[in-house]
């Protein structure tokens, strides 16, 4: 099927709005998510979607064929807040960067190859551009709307003609397209400007609007701005949105506090630097919690800690791997694209030594479970040449092995409230997505050990736990056991809970609602699309 046809074909279906930007995060994923829940609230059947996305950060989802597979977490997020199922159509391409500029190539959910960027151009992109297309096929068919979002900035012209994520999306989609320009860091109306004079003549007539975001004060002082750069360009400014996160998971790296943030905004925080979420609930310091996070070099999945930040008192801290860990309470280590490479970093920067000194709550998910483990095995398919066999942290006897096979699954699990969950009961439910197998070793003594507190290979101590499911913190009785166990730890009260702000899909389709003038976008009629 040509573009022209597949275009024919979809004058019955969906309506398609490209969300674009005219850099990395500029607030797409928030507007694409507000959007999404604003037409759900309003009847409309809305899907997100990405046709490409690069993150570790990823999500469990059903594939079409109702197998599990993997999206990138943006999609995940967008697809609650459109209140519909996420599927590995929302996301059908995903790039997962393993360092050395390669990536993992994830079409339809499933892992078909690691790659540099030249070959995946050369070797997968036909393969990944027929998947994007069926994907959005399958979508439009079964929606009356479809939000897309873009990647990075669409006027990207060294990439012109393999943007799959912006290019390509609005050609094959027959989209509209939303510009976001992010005021926050200076310079939007030259980057807006600029954007529009270099996109190819056939997007540069999709255009229906731009949305200034992350703007404090008053917005009249943008007036005359926004009267010229209408002027300069065709294209309505249809919106002014204030700089107001909503608490969405964050979707990539570039999320993560600055690490060169300390908590009173000089340099040279805990550690010597560092970044902090949840120190803006209102809690004095003196009477909150720091849970420390490792910042490893390839982390991944580290939106699995957002939830203990929008706990009232907790701290969120990242940390470098040289850091000491005598400011913080309990420590979290999150999942890792390459288990093994990290922990070899860990180790030269001395933090396995620190952790085993450390008296306090620690907590390793997935990658973090393999390397608090004892032995890692096989470790060579994790690249890193003929070190087939590594020494772990040593604080769980297990030992894990790799394989080139991945696990990826939805879990639900019964909960044993032991160690640092201590109290929990009920059953949690995450995902996983891991390559290797976890076991008990045969000579380890049982003494305060506990198997299967969270799943069939999770482990736990009365101090340690370790575990691969993504998202257990998700859960509040998880959660909360392991929170109430921090504090109590660190010999403070816990502080009284707040009441619960609205969730974090409402106040983004709020930002959308309140900020952004559909209409005059020409995407009113999105609004009354409910079939």
């Amino acid at each position: 099927m040509t573009d022209a046809d597949a275009t024919e074909a979809r004058e019955d279906r969906a309506d398609t709005v490209l969300i674009a930007g005219t850099a990395s995060h500029v607030g797409k994923s928030t507007l694409a998510a507000g959007l999404c829940r604003l037409l759900a609230r309003r009847g409309v059947s809305v899907s997100p979607y990405k046709a490409q996305n690069m993150s570790n950060n990823a999500r469990v989802a059903l594939t079409p064929d109702g197998e599990w597979g993997e999206i990138g977490v943006s999609q995940h997020v967008q697809a609650r807040a459109a209140e519909v199922p996420a599927t590995t159509d929302t996301n059908p391409v995903l790039l997962k960067p393993r360092g050395g500029g390669e990536s993992q190539v994830i079409v339809d959910g499933e892992a078909v190859a690691n790659a540099p960027a030249s070959a995946y151009y050369d070797e997968h992109w036909d393969d990944a551009r027929a998947a994007a297309i069926a994907a959005h096929e399958r979508l439009a068919a079964d929606h009356d709307v479809v939000v897309a979002e873009g990647a990075g900035s669409i006027a990207e012209i060294n990439l012109r003609d393999r943007d799959l994520a912006n290019v390509e999306c609005a050609r094959f989609a027959d989209a509209r397209i939303l510009v976001a320009v992010d005021i926050e860091r200076g310079g939007a109306f030259a980057s807006l400007y600029g954007t529009l004079e270099l996109l190819p003549d056939d997007l540069r007539e999709r255009v229906c609007g731009a949305v200034i975001t992350k703007f404090r004060g008053d917005p009249a002082i943008l007036e005359p701005g926004i009267a010229e750069i209408e002027e300069r360009t065709g294209v309505p400014i249809v919106g002014v949105v204030p700089h107001d996160d909503p608490g969405l998971p964050a979707e990539d790296s570039l999320s993560l506090p600055d690490a060169e943030r300390a908590e009173d905004g000089s340099d040279g925080g805990i550690g010597g630097e560092g970044g902090v979420l949840g120190d803006d609930d209102g809690v004095p310091d003196d009477a909150s919690v720091r849970i420390g996070v490792p910042r490893l070099p390839r982390i991944s999945n580290f939106t699995d800690l957002e939830p203990l930040a929008r706990e009232p008192g907790v701290r969120v801290v990242y940390l470098p791997l040289d850091a000491a860990l005598d400011g913080v309470d309990a420590v979290v280590l999150p999942g890792s694209k390459n288990t093994v490479d990290d922990l070899l970093a860990l180790r030269e920067a001395g933090l396995d030594a620190a952790l085993r000194a450390f008296d306090g709550p620690v907590v390793g998910v997935c990658g973090g479970y393999q390397l608090l483990g004892d032995l890692l095995v096989d470790a060579d398919v994790e690249g890193v040449g003929d070190r087939e066999t590594v020494p772990g942290v040593g604080l769980l006897p297990v030992e894990t092995e790799f394989a080139t096979e991945k696990r990826v699954e939805r879990v639900t699990c019964a909960v044993d409230g032991v160690g640092p969950i201590a109290g929990a009961e009920g059953r949690a439910t995450g995902y996983e997505i891991h390559a290797g197998r976890t076991r008990l070793l045969d000579d380890a003594a049982s003494g305060d050990l506990a198997t299967a507190p969270l799943g069939a290979e999770s482990v736990a101590t009365e101090r340690v736990l370790g575990t691969y499911l993504h998202g257990l913190f998700e859960t509040a009785a998880v959660r909360d056991a392991f929170v109430e166990t921090v504090f109590a730890s660190a010999g403070r009260a816990r502080p009284d809970a707040t009441a619960a702000d609205r969730s974090p899909y409402e106040r983004a389709a709020d930002l959308v609602a309140d900020n952004v003038d559909l209409a005059a976008a020409g995407l009113g009629d999105l609004l009354g699309s409910a079939g």
